[in-house]
């Protein structure tokens, strides 16, 4: 299949993050772009005001006419739809040319110079650290973002088509569809036990991600992985190593090592130092094409940061509220090390929702030691997404298993006024679900009160 013979691009479910940042670079090409999802969000909202016709309701009636043509007309849909869908099954029937988000990413990235970012923690803060970099040194590049960068305030960013950086999505094992020149592992936890079932499966899913490095390719692992390739790390002996590190006015300020040289000083905004790793990571691949390292340095201290990635939204010396994706154990943990290391001895708060219920019956031990380290912790009711309930399987059985006092059972109504009622120093909103659609209204009741 070559793109310039498609004409009309129809999107099922075309409202996730890597969907919208596809339908974003088909308008960019003045393709015919439509989708449907099933809700509105802030997303679909931004795609319908650049001219994407969206429905929410799944029926054949509401697709446009124009992209009801076989000949013409691709259809992308995301793993996350049911196999009932109504309009999937429509155009399957039809042998309409119906390819999965990864694999139509394959296809744009396939003739470009491809860095792919990997790992079951830290994508979208790494690729959107990596798109920022090769922008800011003159990169000819497109990015396909799992975020919103709040550099480019999108999730997807066009200078260019000779570079493109991509997250590599384990899910589904859809990054076996990518073939990258340089790519990184930030990590291998377990996670998508309903797709591979145990985290053998997942790691061999990884090594065989490694295979499809272009000849001659680059592969970049954080230090400890069970894999070969170039190492990064801090305070070891990883061929690409942070030293001499130190937090000052809320910054780090490190000597970065690298196999030919040692730049001194280096500033990174973001905190935690898993996110530290993704700028070094970031830096590590982003030199390997050859831009001057002092360029690499100025636009690591600018980046801005990811929304929904330890983002800040209120900061003053009483009250501090940051929101966070995090939706797994270790991204849990990752959250609260950085707000110990910048929020020293501050009375914390947790809000979370669970983020799939196979999700919260594999990792319900963990979730309940990550979330117990918090002073205080509101639970919501476990968010579906694309999954029916488990039987057994519910917020009030993973709440018996947080070993802490200070833990409730929450409905998002009633959130705003138990946060002000506990009037923590420090609040943390964490989830993958539709946590994120109220944070906003959750920040101007509390900048209100503070």
């Amino acid at each position: 299949m070559t793109l310039k013979d498609i004409h009309n691009i129809y999107f099922i479910g075309i409202g996730g993050i890597g969907m919208s940042a596809l339908a974003r670079y088909f308008k960019l090409l003045e393709k015919n772009v439509a989708g449907y999802d099933k809700t509105e969000t802030p997303l679909t909202r931004e795609l319908t005001v650049l001219g994407i016709p969206i429905h929410y309701k799944d029926d054949i009636s509401e697709i446009p006419t124009v992209y009801k043509n076989k000949e013409s007309t691709l259809i992308v849909y995301t793993p996350a739809i049911p196999d009932d869908l109504i309009e999937y099954n429509y155009f399957a029937s039809r042998g309409f040319q119906i390819k999965k988000r990864s694999e139509v990413l394959g296809i744009i990235t396939r003739d470009t110079f491809c860095f792919a970012v990997a790992g079951t923690h830290g994508k979208t803060t790494t690729s959107s650290i990596l798109a920022h970099l090769l922008r800011e040194t003159g990169t000819p590049v497109t990015a396909f973002l799992g975020g919103i960068s709040e550099d480019f305030n999108s999730n997807f960013w066009f200078g260019g088509s000779e570079y493109s950086v991509v997250e590599a999505d384990e899910y589904d094992r859809s990054f076996l569809r990518l073939s990258p020149d340089i790519a990184c592992i930030t990590s291998m936890d377990a996670d998508h036990l309903d797709i591979y079932g145990d985290s053998n499966e997942l790691r061999k899913s990884f090594r065989e991600f490694v295979d499809k490095l272009k000849p001659g390719g680059k592969l970049f692992i954080r230090k400890g992985l069970p894999l070969e390739g170039i190492t990064y790390g801090i305070d070891d002996d990883s061929d690409y190593c942070i030293r001499n590190l130190r937090i000052i006015h809320g910054a780090y300020i490190f000597d970065l090592e690298t196999p030919d040289t040692t730049l001194k000083g280096v500033k990174f905004n973001k905190p935690g130092k898993h996110n530290l790793l993704n700028g070094l990571v970031a830096f590590a691949m982003a030199i390997q094409i050859g831009p001057p390292p002092n360029l690499l340095v100025k636009a690591l201290e600018t980046f801005k940061g990811v929304q929904r990635r330890f983002s800040y939204r209120i900061k003053n010396a009483d009250f501090v509220f940051i929101d966070d994706y995090a939706h797994h154990p270790t991204e849990i943990n990752a959250v609260y090390d950085a707000v110990s290391e910048m929020h020293t001895n501050k009375k914390t708060l947790v809000v979370f929702q669970p983020h799939l219920f196979s999700r919260t019956r594999d990792f319900a031990e963990d979730f309940a030691l990550s979330l117990s380290q918090f002073d205080s912790v509101l639970l919501l009711d476990i968010y579906p997404a694309r999954e029916k309930p488990i039987e057994g399987v519910n917020s009030e059985w993973l709440m018996a298993k947080i070993k802490n006092p200070n833990k409730k059972l929450m409905q998002k109504a009633d959130l705003i006024a138990e946060i002000k009622r506990q009037k923590p120093e420090v609040l943390v909103t964490m989830g993958a679900g539709d946590i994120g659609l109220d944070i906003s209204k959750i920040q101007q009741e509390l900048e209100y009160e503070n």
